[in-house]
């Protein structure tokens, strides 16, 4: 039995005030908007990684560093955005001005495709873009649908998500050896600006449609639908604040910060056995667009089968939780067979439950608080505590090794973070279950 079976509902309608077509409508431009974003995404991601690579595993410290740096330098400058432009126009523009940048690379690539200082810059410019992109774009999801929406629909959207990061790959892959760096940013910027007329339509059927559903939790006050044509308005700092006074949110940033510390001990390995196996950017940049079909396909099927279902049915606590169970038993293996295999395995077993679990579950998070926090305090955590934990992993990864640890050592360094990972999840579903979550 499907929400509209429901005994005395009608089927055209939903107990939260949407139709089946309105929300089959948001639910298809959510879907292609996120698909079309993280298709560009993902051409230039193997890129990244495959120019980070050639300029040495050790040099991967110091471009964390300079992406911490400039979140530090952006934050600020998107807070105070947020608080004076209207979503209905901050995020295309935003879009817009991220793929005018694209083009850019493009440009400089073809004329120095060998220039490291380029490479540099692209492969912090990239990371940065994904950040803001990305965080954006859960931000506004969290907006438009309900918290009993989020849990029923995030996972879905995600998978549009997946499919873009399969189109992606696939993309940089057929034409790593034709176009080159600069064909791949160029053609990824164009996926990139074709997602500004999906989000100008789905701001249009937000304004033209009821409430994303009742309010739930302490946080919000009413029902009222989203006012996406007014700022959020506040302070421009004011994320910093809310994080500090609320338990709940800093366990959402313990919950991301301890993630990347996971993900950068397995990743900067990557880049050093990748370095040492492949000679060009190019034949880099098909290994991780390999790597990422594997990831990005099995993400798929864990956000269209079961997050959603695992978050309805138990609750996020539970996803959350489940989550880190999967680093842990990652890491443990890693342990066990500390070689090339194992640590591949622990890669793609740590980054689709990442994006197949994880995220969509810490995203479903945002559904319970104020528009303020949504846009200001989750981009002040994808973005400078994402960063911050992957500088201060990435130069702990170094010290660790500097100290004698191989890769089993950092095998066990890595399942105990698991371990906190997974009693930092249990508290925080406590706590999103407490403000009216499910």
């Amino acid at each position: 039995m499907t929400a509209t079976d429901a005994p005395g509902v009608p089927a055209a309608a939903r107990p939260d005030g949407h139709t089946d077509a309105l929300e089959r409508r948001r639910l298809a431009l959510s879907f292609g908007y996120f698909g079309l974003l993280l298709a560009s995404y993902y051409m230039v991601r193997p890129l990244r990684d495959a120019l980070g690579a050639g300029s040495g595993a050790a040099t991967i410290k110091y471009l964390a560093t300079a992406v911490f740096g400039a979140m530090l330098l952006l934050v600020p400058l998107f807070g105070w955005l947020v608080a004076r432009v209207r979503r209905s126009l901050l995020l295309p523009l935003s879009y817009a001005f991220f793929a005018s940048n694209l083009v850019v690379f493009g440009l400089l690539l073809r004329m120095n495709p060998e220039d490291p200082w380029v490479a540099r810059a692209f492969y912090v410019w990239t990371t940065v873009f994904n950040l803001f992109v990305v965080s954006m774009f859960w931000s506004f999801m969290a907006e438009i649908w309900s918290e009993p929406q989020g849990r029923r629909l995030f996972g879905i959207i995600a998978a549009g998500g997946s499919l873009g990061g399969l189109a992606g790959p696939l993309l940089t892959r057929s034409l790593a050896a034709t176009a080159g760096a600069s064909g791949i940013a160029l053609l990824a910027a164009l996926l990139l600006a074709a997602t500004v007329p999906l989000i100008v339509l789905l701001s249009r059927t937000v304004a033209a449609g009821p409430a994303p559903g009742p309010s739930v939790g302490p946080a919000i006050a009413t029902g009222a639908p989203p006012r996406l044509d007014e700022p959020v308005g506040g302070a421009i700092l004011a994320g910093l604040t809310r994080l500090a006074r609320s338990p709940f949110l800093l366990g959402i940033a313990a919950l991301v910060a301890l993630g990347s510390l996971l993900g950068m001990i397995v990743y900067i390995e990557m880049a050093r056995l990748a370095a040492a196996s492949f000679a060009t950017a190019a034949t880099r940049a098909a290994f991780y667009a390999r790597r990422d079909l594997w990831v990005n396909g099995a993400s798929l099927a864990l956000q269209f089968l079961v997050v959603g279902r695992l978050a309805g049915r138990f609750g996020v606590r539970a996803a959350l939780t489940a989550s880190a169970l999967v680093a842990g038993a990652a890491f443990l293996g890693l342990g066990m067979a500390p070689a090339l295999a194992g640590l591949v395995a622990a890669n793609v077993a740590l980054r689709t439950t990442e994006f197949g679990i994880a995220k969509p579950a810490r995203d479903m998070l945002y559904t319970v608080v104020d528009a303020e926090t949504k846009y200001k305090v989750k981009s002040l955590v994808d973005t400078v505590v994402y960063r911050a934990s992957d500088m201060l992993a990435s130069w702990l990864h170094g010290a660790l090794v500097a100290a004698g640890l191989g890769l089993a050592g950092l095998a066990a360094v890595g399942a105990a973070a698991a371990a906190a990972l997974g009693a930092i999840a249990f508290a925080v579903g406590s706590g999103y279950r407490r403000r009216g979550g499910a």
